[in-house]
């Protein structure tokens, strides 16, 4: 029972933060664009593509593709930092999932500087210097890194592992069943 536990935990975690990832990324570009007066034409979140927004129009484009990684990154950083001050048992959940969200954006956007494509291709396309891609992947990989470090435990894993709880397993698959149906109902079309 313990294996079982453990097994939906560490599965539902790590899909849950590729789906939640993919969300809070393409939040951040909605609301760059809400906030500069663009217009969305669709945002796609379905689960077996990757994720992007679309827009009608975009006065600001610089902002609205910088909005997507640092989005991408603040929200799920904020989302951990009120689990963490509200001392919930489960705040290792949202700090796994802040880390694995600065470690994607800040490879997605790092790695930019050598072979730019998506949101990096964008980003110099519209005048951001290389070395900010760069400098981005620089701190975010590292920091999600960071939040890593000593996690395992809470997941079942290594020597310090703790017992998983069966209520915040089955919570973080219900959360990821429902940001599974989030992206089939988001999905572009």
């Amino acid at each position: 029972m313990r294996d079982r536990h453990r097994l939906i935990l560490i599965a539902s975690t790590l899909l849950g933060s590729w789906l939640g990832m993919q969300a809070a990324h393409e939040l951040g570009h909605v609301l760059g664009a809400l906030v500069t007066g663009g217009a969305i034409a669709r945002v796609v979140l379905y689960p077996l593509a990757l994720s992007r927004t679309d827009l009608a129009s975009n006065p600001w484009p610089l902002v609205v593709v910088c909005t997507g990684p640092l989005g991408g990154v603040l929200l799920p950083l904020g989302l951990w930092g009120l689990a963490a001050a509200g001392r919930v048992s489960w705040a290792f959940v949202p700090r796994f999932y802040a880390g694995f969200c600065l470690v994607a954006n800040g490879a997605y956007i790092g790695c930019g500087t050598f072979a730019p494509v998506g949101d990096a291709q964008e980003l110099l396309h519209h005048g951001a210097p290389t070395w900010l891609l760069g400098a981005f992947g620089a701190v975010a990989v590292p920091a999600g890194l960071w939040l890593w470090n000593g996690q395992g435990g809470h997941f079942g894993l290594g020597p310090a592992r703790t017992e998983v709880r069966p209520g915040i397993a089955y919570a973080c698959a219900g959360v990821c069943v429902a940001l599974l149906v989030l992206g089939f109902a988001v999905d572009g079309t």
